[in-house]
């Protein structure tokens, strides 16, 4: 098996290349390896762990999209590579019911590899972290969290009912107060008082399923201006959920967390959205990386020293043409994919490679705070100036960012009447999946 152009890893960045670069080459010349078989938009993971969005409406087949968008699809996890060959090996695909191989091992052979595969959690060695806890890294541990989540409101809802031994609700921990960690901590808070609406009569949201949100730095979202942050708590403090900053978390056992002040949060649930590192896998590859398993890549998102193999995204470390580092950011994955996208363009078309290197554009952030409301800053054109905005706008903007995801991908977006209303429906109507 062989294809020119090689990308491992379907997520925000992978997935847009092979699309753009499918459409103009055609699938003898991409091809994308996936171990999963659709995508979800990771900023999305919050609201189907929430239960507020349906898996199935939000996932786009890889299988389909390489029929329409012109690549082809290799279903399978990248587990070894020979840089000098030109080859990397896919794992076998076992059957998750009876274990039996659906797919054997494979190897395939590339003209140019690109490797964007995303980012898992950094637990930071602290003890019980990665056994007691879920990270919100990929689909199956969003379904996962609402299915436990469903459970837990089942039996609160019993144990208040006559006869029952009168628990007092549950608790769930986020530890993390980045922009994982809040926009989980609102929608948990908007759907679980739609769960109340759909059976569950004697909770009392507020009271019986307790929101908390443990963050290391003094503020939330600390990346962000304070204007952001203070307005992102103010909204955190409205919905009740309780926010405890300066927290350095020591331990965490299965129902209960631990920080390094003696105190001791209960937790029926407990969220990790801590920090991220780059899979443990690609430390193996034989290629250059850095303390946080980050691919080291040029200015031209070449990994250093091995001609051929590029890598974008939360994997890749990488220094712009400014000499700042590239942040792991969606944004910053998109634009590292148009950055390939003209480059192979040019190799293709027996042009020279880019003189310019790649450089990031900060464009601000948003930050949802439950379906109805979202705060964020905007940045200028002039260095440093940026613009807080809140509100009904600041939430259109934000489901925007998803449609210019969309159209990046199926490269157009429907924009009539019915279109634009069924996208916006399902985006901002409160559906909880109870099944």
């Amino acid at each position: 098996m062989r294809s020119e152009i090689v990308i491992v890893g379907g997520g925000a960045g992978g997935l847009e290349l092979a699309c753009k670069l499918g459409r103009k080459l055609g699938p003898g010349k991409v091809m994308l390896v996936d171990s999963r078989l659709y995508h979800v938009w990771k900023p999305s993971l919050h609201e189907v762990a929430a239960g507020t969005l349906d898996i199935h409406q939000e996932g786009l087949s890889y299988q389909m999209l390489a029929h329409d968008r012109g690549f082809t699809f290799v279903y399978g996890e990248m587990t070894a590579l020979d840089a000098g060959a030109k080859r990397l090996t896919v794992a076998p695909v076992t059957s998750a019911s009876d274990g039996e191989e659906v797919l054997p091992e494979r190897s395939i052979e590339y003209g140019s590899l690109v490797i964007s595969v995303g980012s898992t959690s950094n637990y930071f060695g602290v003890p019980g972290a990665r056994e007691n806890t879920i990270s919100l890294n990929a689909t199956e541990d969003a379904e996962r969290f609402r299915l436990r989540l469903l459970r837990l409101l089942a039996q609160a809802e019993r144990s208040k009912e006559p006869g029952g031994d009168g628990r007092s609700g549950l608790d769930i921990v986020i530890i993390g107060g980045g922009a994982t960690g809040v926009e989980l901590a609102a929608e948990l808070r908007e759907a679980s008082s739609v769960y109340a609406a759909y059976g569950f009569k004697n909770l009392q949201v507020r009271r019986d399923v307790r929101i908390t949100l443990l963050e290391g730095a003094p503020r939330i979202l600390a990346p962000l201006p304070e204007k952001v942050s203070g307005a992102a708590l103010r909204l955190l403090e409205q919905r009740a959920i309780r926010v405890v900053t300066d927290c350095r978390v020591t331990a965490i056992e299965k129902y209960q967390v631990s920080d390094n002040a003696g105190h001791v949060y209960a937790a029926d649930m407990c969220v990790w959205a801590a920090g991220i590192r780059a899979p443990e896998f690609l430390s193996a590859l034989g290629l250059p990386t850095n303390k946080g398993g980050q691919i080291e890549v040029d200015g031209h998102l070449q990994v250093k020293g091995v001609p051929g193999v590029y890598a974008l995204g939360d994997c890749a470390a990488c220094i712009d043409g400014k000499g700042k580092p590239v942040p792991p950011r969606a944004q910053a994955a998109h634009q590292q994919a148009d950055f390939l996208v003209k480059t192979f363009m040019n190799m293709a078309s027996g042009y020279p490679p880019q003189k310019n290197p790649y450089v990031y554009r900060d464009y601000g952030s948003l930050v949802s705070i439950g379906h109805q409301t979202t705060v964020g800053s905007l940045m200028g054109s002039l260095h440093g100036l940026s613009w807080f905005v809140e509100g009904f706008m600041a939430r259109m903007m934000y489901l925007g960012l998803h449609l210019m995801h969309h159209k990046a991908i199926l490269g157009s977006v429907r924009t009539g009447t019915m279109a634009l209303a069924r996208f916006l429906i399902r985006r901002t109507t409160p559906l909880v999946k109870l099944h």
